[in-house]
């Protein structure tokens, strides 16, 4: 017997080890030799990381595709794994060491470290895949791979060799993103905007041989150091008669041409634009089309260095004052310029300037466009047969406008930057020799073959200190984690994947990465579609930050409601393209919604209803019988099209309206006359050999959401002999010819009535205690039988007192349209009708007066453009629900009227 109260805790513990006794989600469990193989691959959490809330998204959409998949009899493998997180695993490590007073990293050494960190990886590491269980995430655990795994490092190393010897990976001095107190290269994604309060300068530089100066306007002055040119635009007549001479550098002394270039905007600052090319990416590519020298002023932590800084001094002729400020600070530095500047006369004016400044996401600190010699994926070359995939359709994008976002990046995609001067993380195989050479191997033994294959004799060799970034090994997850290099089974079964799902904001990082891999590797895509889901929100549409304190935590939410709740609030709320609002109150409902699922399973208990042996559902007689039948053939055709389009929410939707709408609201109420009547004979056996068989579809519809309570209500109905599987290696249903036509016109007629004389009632003011009386205009004679069988029904459940028939509807009666015909309601003597159009008036002029107020702020140009988004949208909302409203109030009266 169910318990009485359904508790999500108690069930979730108990079905989870269940599933990992029968080995439910083990590759291919289930499935019948030679079925379709489908595969997902999860995006790899950091080893560092803890579920948050877009996770919670991600993992359920993920889950919900790998169980709706196995029970359609596929061979199924959603493959399990995590990320190393080179900064993150670092940067956690060394803050425990210090937490310990333990010695640093430099203190015991690089291979002292990295043993450390493994240690910590078995001890802590892992927290989130304990956090997905409880989530309900139905992985093959027992394939879990990691990043930095014997295969996967094997499969890192062999891919970067194969790369450089296709001359697809090489070394260069570029302009990196670098962080100065991690002391690394970063990559875009670890680049967080910061609007910073700052200061724009404007500084006067002289040109050579005349009284003439430039002015240019900047943001870090102390840059100005490492000027190669002054750039103004060609067409702007104010500087065209001074392109080509030279302007001397203040506090230099360096003479620096002025040059023509499209990058200077003659609408923005004084149109004239400071160039140097070490510092900021924009001017390095100014410098590379006028072939300016690159200027470096500035050590790897961020300080200024002039001193037996060749490149710095060759031309200059700085004097003792621009000579002190070498050591300096960065910050310290910017300080010190500006005040040398406005003593000689050359700072113009300072003006206040709100600008984003790039920070270090994990440091915090200002990150600064930084020259360092770096490795590098030539990846406009890779990225010519990942656009070609998407284009002719061998991969797509759902929704497909993100394929413009993918062709936005690749088409302008620039050297990709793999190294990272960090000790945690897959080490790069290249060795130097003497005189520079690089030997890039698979093994230090060939290495140095190569080495004396060079020099003619044994030379000795040292290592490249750096690591790959942590993308690269995620960019051969589709086919590292199935064995590659090796030519496994799985790698043979499983690649190409069928789907990945994932977020916008590493569609470059990552999807594009995958495909450029893939392509190179494989010579296939790695994956046929790509689901991208939005973000979830707090519930006023706002973005959820630490800062804002808005962040919800889905354990949290687990811990109160239950994982299911959780799972179906975000999987009914991620529609295609629109990002999903969280609110406490949705995930209690949809607690309330397993609740109604359980109680209607309790009263089928109470009520003998129990799977009947032999029982054929094309064979039952009933109307009702057939009519819930009808409706769960729809119902089962609308959650397959739905999800097989990626319709979450439309899928979500269909279940849920059949579950508690037609199930539990309409036909275990219409059923309880029969199950609790006096009649006990074949009408009511069958009764409840049908109310088990659609308790059983339902859950069985609705496990892929819920899989928790769905499992064990398919376990409560099992009998003495058992179920032959757990619901989650049960087949999905198939239902077809069971709609009829007959049956669906008395139930579904019924249900329409019922549904509007409720609405009618509310809308109305009708007291809840009073009886109606319904005359039905013109009926036919089908639809005369029709309403005398329905009318002790309607008695019970709709407070009818009485059917009759007109041929018109009688004064005083307000008309309602249920399938064409009209149903009158007479109100006279029940309802005040001069009292209720006086009342739905004040309210149609109070949601006129909402409406006007909103446009009224939604027509104020500034109120949108500077309102945070999530503002005007709520406002929006507001209108459609007064707009929805009011169009229910102006209903009324037109039938009062």
């Amino acid at each position: 017997m169910l318990d009485k109260t359904y508790a999500p805790a108690d069930i979730e513990a108990r079905i989870g080890a269940r599933w990992e006794e029968v080995d439910a989600f083990r590759a291919g469990a289930g499935a019948e030799p030679g079925a379709e193989p489908y595969c997902i691959v999860i995006p790899p959490p950091n080893v560092t990381g803890s579920l948050h809330i877009g996770h919670a998204l991600n993992n359920t959409l993920q889950d919900v595709l790998a169980r709706f998949e196995r029970m359609r009899g596929k061979d199924v493998l959603w493959q399990p794994g995590m990320d190393h997180a080179g900064i993150a695993t670092q940067m956690v490590v060394e803050r425990q060491l210090a937490e310990r007073q333990q010695p640093g990293r430099r203190d015991m050494g690089r291979e002292k470290f990295v043993e450390r960190v493994w240690e910590w990886k078995a001890e802590s590491g892992g927290m989130i895949f304990k956090q997905l269980k409880r989530l309900g995430a139905s992985c093959d655990w027992s394939r879990e791979r990691f990043t930095m795994d014997e295969g996967l490092s094997r499969a890192v190393v062999q891919l970067f060799v194969r790369l450089h010897k296709d001359g697809l990976i090489y070394r260069d001095k570029r302009l990196v993103n670098w962080d100065p107190k991690l002391l690394t290269a970063i990559s875009d994604i670890e680049v967080q905007s910061v609007e910073v309060k700052g200061h724009l300068w404007h500084l006067r530089y002289p040109v050579e041989g005349s009284d003439e100066s430039i002015v240019v306007a900047t943001t870090r002055p102390e840059t100005m150091l490492g000027d190669a040119a002054v750039a103004v635009h060609p067409d702007d007549e104010r500087y065209t008669h001074l392109i080509g001479k030279h302007v001397l550098l203040p506090l230099v002394g360096r003479r620096i041409p002025i040059v023509a270039d499209s990058y200077s905007d003659p609408e923005k600052g004084t149109g004239a634009v400071k160039i140097t090319p070490a510092h900021d990416f924009n001017d390095f590519e100014v410098g590379k089309r006028h072939g300016l020298k690159l200027i470096n002023i500035l050590t790897p932590d961020g300080a200024v260095t002039l001193a037996g800084n060749e490149d710095f001094l060759d031309g200059a002729a700085p004097d003792a004052e621009t000579l002190a400020l070498d050591g300096l600070d960065r910050a310290e530095a910017r300080k010190r310029v500006v005040a040398l500047l406005e003593e000689r006369g050359l700072l113009v004016e300072i003006e206040p300037h709100v600008h984003q400044v790039p920070h270090g996401d994990r440091s915090g600190v200002v990150i600064e466009p930084y020259l360092t010699d770096q490795w590098y994926v030539d990846a406009a070359k890779l990225a010519v047969d990942a656009m070609a995939a998407v284009r002719d359709g061998r991969t797509r994008f759902i929704p497909e406008n993100w394929s413009k976002t993918y062709f936005e990046w690749m088409e302008n995609i620039q050297p990709w930057c793999v190294s990272r001067q960090l000790w945690w993380g897959h080490r790069i195989p290249a060795w130097f020799g003497p005189d520079g050479a690089i030997f890039v191997e698979e093994t230090e033994a060939e290495a140095l073959a190569a080495a004396e294959a060079r020099y003619g004799a044994p030379t000795s060799l040292t290592r490249d200190e750096d690591v790959l970034d942590t993308w690269f090994s995620s960019a051969l997850w589709p086919f590292s984690t199935m064995g590659w290099p090796d030519e496994t089974p799985e790698l043979a079964k499983y690649y190409p994947n069928a789907a990945l799902v994932t977020g916008f904001d590493i569609i470059f990082f990552w999807v594009a990465r995958m495909m450029m891999m893939g392509l190179y590797v494989m010579k296939e895509v790695p994956f046929r579609d790509v689901y991208i889901h939005a973000l979830v929100r707090d519930e006023k549409g706002a973005k959820m930050s630490k800062s804002k304190g808005n962040v919800i935590d889905p354990i949290e939410l687990v811990d109160a409601y239950g994982a299911d709740a959780l799972r179906f609030t975000l999987a009914a709320m991620a529609a295609q393209g629109r990002d999903i609002k969280l609110a406490r109150a949705r995930v209690e409902g949809y607690r309330n919604f397993a609740t109604k699922l359980w109680n209607a399973s309790r009263f089928a208990e109470m009520n003998g209803c129990a799977p009947a042996a032999g029982f054929d559902p094309a064979t039952v007689k009933a109307t009702l019988n057939r009519w819930i039948l009808g409706e769960a053939e729809k119902a089962q055709a609308e959650v397959t099209a739905a999800l097989e389009a990626y319709r979450f929410d439309a899928a979500a939707a269909a279940v849920y309206r059949f579950v508690w709408n037609v199930v539990c609201d309409w036909y275990l109420e219409l059923a309880k006359p029969v199950l609790q009547g006096e009649d006990q004979g074949p009408d009511a056996a069958e009764t409840r050999a049908a109310v088990a068989y659609v308790l059983d579809l339902s859950v069985t519809l609705l496990h892929p959401f819920m899989p928790f309570v769905t499992e064990e209500l398919w376990a409560s109905r099992a009998g003495p002999a058992g179920r032959a599987n757990v619901l989650a290696l049960t087949r999905w249903p198939s239902l077809k010819g069971l709609g009829d036509a007959g049956s669906e016109a008395e139930i579904g007629w019924l249900v329409e009535l019922v549904t509007e004389l409720r609405s009618a009632r509310a809308e109305m003011g009708v007291p809840a205690s009073a009886t109606l009386p319904l005359v039905l205009v013109e009926a036919d004679a089908d639809l005369r039988a029709r309403a005398e069988r329905a009318a002790p029904t309607l008695a019970r459940i709709a407070r009818v007192s009485g059917v009759t028939f007109a041929d018109t509807a009688p004064k005083g009666a307000i008309q309602l349209l249920v399938r064409g015909q009209i149903v009158a309601v007479p109100l006279e003597g029940v309802v005040d009708i001069a009292a209720e159009k006086d009342r739905l008036s004040k309210e149609r002029a109070k949601a006129e007066g909402e409406i006007k107020r909103i446009d009224g702020k939604l027509a104020n140009e500034s109120f949108v453009a500077r309102a945070p988004e999530d503002v005007v949208e709520g406002e929006r909302e507001k209108r459609a629900d007064y707009a929805a409203r009011l169009a229910k109030i102006e209903a009324a009266l037109r039938q009062l009227g």
